[in-house]
């Protein structure tokens, strides 16, 4: 069976299975962060920095992949080796310092980071991007922030359309959703292709990368008090690469065309959850087992397949009489189990057994409080402890004052903690990272029409794990003493300018340094995003434009001397138009990199040239 019939089949098993056990809490989206905290947070109330980038917005904008939302986020970095591999960094952090969820539940499985190639927005909702640490809530790897991709569930009512869309590729999305008095299912499929281009910029061999990704999500009240959901994801990807040169003279020269290499990667992930209310609805239990089981392979390889397993009971209490869902005063409290292992040795796994504890308030005189504590214990390495402390407060005119302090952990690796290989031997003393953070910060109305959040961040991390020598050929792994600094600025705004023009902005500058002084590679010192959308044709079309400038990243050479080196800056214009040809019916059309700019983002690496595309969207 190909991989195509393999992922149909699994549709219609899937759509069978929803019948019986549909997926997740519904929320009012537009008020709420509802990954905020251990329950979702009031927008208004929470006192961390966060961006959303919702499904309206990616329409408008004609952003088509979740790399590409993230670009315009602040305290985003995004560095891309080709289109099959895009890392993410929060305010400087590393890139496995970063959680990536997909509705909650983790993307990436066993010690590895998620890579973004591929991942298309057809069927999101809304992101979700959390900065500073919020390992309180999340555990290890959530150390410099959250990114939660929350994906459209069932609306009222019966439901079906779909997309396609031509251009450099090709994209595709179906999708049919029903939701009745006591519940509701949605299954969608995507298969999308991108030709690419030649990672190397040699002008030979397109690299390109197909992925077919099917969604099931479904929520079910089984009485009054009780409700059952699921939600459940396959994506199966196929990617070319290049191949790199360790023996090159020149940036140009270290990757190298190859139209050989290929890699593969079949995700599965899902969350079956319960939810029970008592004391009506004052006091909340929810019981959810999540698995993440992703198996990749590479041309020179050997597959690997790396899983991620979590039982998780959390609690929630209304303090104030209240239910929870409107209560003032809220207490979380949360047990977990979690463990995660690689079958490249049966040896690479780690458990971890979790509480947190979480108070949630907000005041008449326009104060909230939101503070927590967790205590991971290790079964294989040093317990962790990490705290968080946010506050949010609304001045007379709508001015909001916001704060947070907290810490955050990462865990050692596998191979640092087992390693018996290539004169490596791994060191199970070692103990996570810490990196601790607070930020502040002002968000300001304009004029009623729109408004601007600036944010001042500073973070370090501490106990960064580095190899060592222990003799001739011989290395090993600790952690070293010395704090890596990161600080910065963010800032975003947005405003209504006239009845048909918004504009909109984002801004971070960020200052990250290791622990001698050196700069920390692939983190741009400057990023700015410029936007507008223009309402035409009386409210039927759309035409939006996107500037992009990155300045003063730095990436290590891999060849020659070895050497840290400037990347040249570079500046993009991305353009998309949408008109309603019906209620129902929309043509679109985006082009990208309108000016065919150079970019790099990681040295040696073409960026994408400029690239055309035309479709439809049609939903019923």
């Amino acid at each position: 069976m190909t991989k195509r019939s393999s992922l149909l089949a699994g549709a219609a098993t899937a759509a069978l299975a929803a019948t019986a056990a549909p997926a997740q809490e519904a929320f009012d989206l537009g008020e709420i962060i509802v990954s905020g905290g251990l329950t979702p947070v009031p927008e208004e109330t929470y006192g961390r920095s966060a961006s959303v980038v919702t499904a309206d917005e990616i329409e408008r904008r004609g952003i088509t992949t979740v790399a590409e939302a993230l670009r315009s986020v602040p305290g985003v970095s995004v560095s891309s080796s080709g289109g099959n591999s895009s890392q993410v960094r929060l305010r400087g952090g590393e890139a496995n310092h970063t959680l990536i969820l997909i509705d909650g539940v983790e993307a990436a499985a066993g010690d590895t980071g998620y890579l973004l190639s591929g991942f298309e927005t057809g069927e999101v909702e809304r992101i979700e991007v959390l900065r500073g640490p919020q390992s309180v809530y999340y555990g290890a790897n959530a150390s410099s922030g959250v990114i939660n991709i929350i994906t459209r569930k069932a609306e009222p009512g019966t439901h079906y359309g779909g997309s396609v869309e031509f251009g450099n590729g090709h994209s595709v999305t179906g999708f049919v959703s029903t939701r009745g008095a006591r519940g509701g299912v949605r299954l969608s499929y995507t298969d999308s292709r991108d030709d690419g281009f030649d990672y190397s910029g040699e002008d030979g061999e397109d690299d390109s990368v197909e992925r077919e990704t099917l969604r099931l999500s479904g929520d079910f009240a089984v009485t009054d008090d009780l409700t059952l959901g699921l939600t459940f994801r396959r994506a199966q990807e196929t990617s070319d690469y290049d191949t790199a040169d360790s023996f090159a003279a020149t940036a140009d020269g270290y990757i190298v065309d190859d139209p050989v290499p290929f890699g593969t990667r079949d995700e599965r992930a899902g969350e079956i959850w319960a939810r029970y209310e008592m004391l009506g609805g004052r006091l909340t239990h929810r019981l959810a087992y999540q698995l993440t089981d992703n198996e990749s392979d590479y041309s020179y390889g050997t597959p690997i397949e790396t899983r991620n397993e979590s039982f998780k009971y959390r609690l929630s209490y209304g303090l104030d009489g209240r239910p929870v869902d409107d209560a003032d005063q809220v207490v979380n409290v949360l047990l977990e189990r979690q463990s995660d292992s690689s079958d490249s040795n049966p040896d690479y796994d780690r458990q971890t057994t979790s509480v947190a504890l979480e108070y949630r308030g907000t005041f008449d005189n326009g104060l909230s409080l939101q503070a927590g504590l967790r205590h991971d214990e290790n079964e294989t390495f040093e317990d962790a402890t990490t705290w968080t402390l946010g506050t949010a407060y609304e001045l007379p005119g709508g001015v909001r004052l916001h704060a947070s302090a907290g810490t955050g952990v990462v865990n050692p690796s596998y191979f640092e903690l087992y390693a018996d290989a290539f004169g490596y031997s791994g060191n199970p003393a070692l103990s996570p990272e810490t990196n601790r953070g607070y930020d502040i910060g002002v968000e300001v109305p304009l004029a009623g029409h729109g408004t601007i959040d600036v944010t001042y961040f500073d973070e370090t991390l501490t106990d960064e794990i580095v190899e060592v020598a222990t003799g001739p050929g011989a290395f090993s792994f600790t952690n070293q003493d010395g704090d890596s600094e990161r600080r910065g600025l963010e800032v975003e705004g947005e405003m209504a300018v006239t009845d048909t023009l918004d504009l909109r902005m984002s801004y971070t500058y960020l200052d990250a340094t290791e622990p001698d002084g050196s700069v920390e590679i692939r983190r741009p010192f400057h990023e700015i995003g410029l936007g507008a959308t223009l309402a035409t044709f009386g409210g039927r079309g759309t035409v939006s434009a996107d500037l992009r400038h990155v300045a003063g990243a730095y990436d290590d050479r891999f060849f020659g001397d070895y050497s840290t080196v400037r990347l040249p800056d570079y500046t993009t214009v991305d353009v998309a138009a949408r008109y309603q040809l019906t209620d129902e019916v929309a043509l679109t059309g985006r082009a990208v990199n309108l000016f065919d700019a150079d970019t790099v983002d990681v040295l040696g690496y073409a960026g994408r040239p400029r690239s055309f595309y035309a479709g439809l969207d049609a939903r019923w």
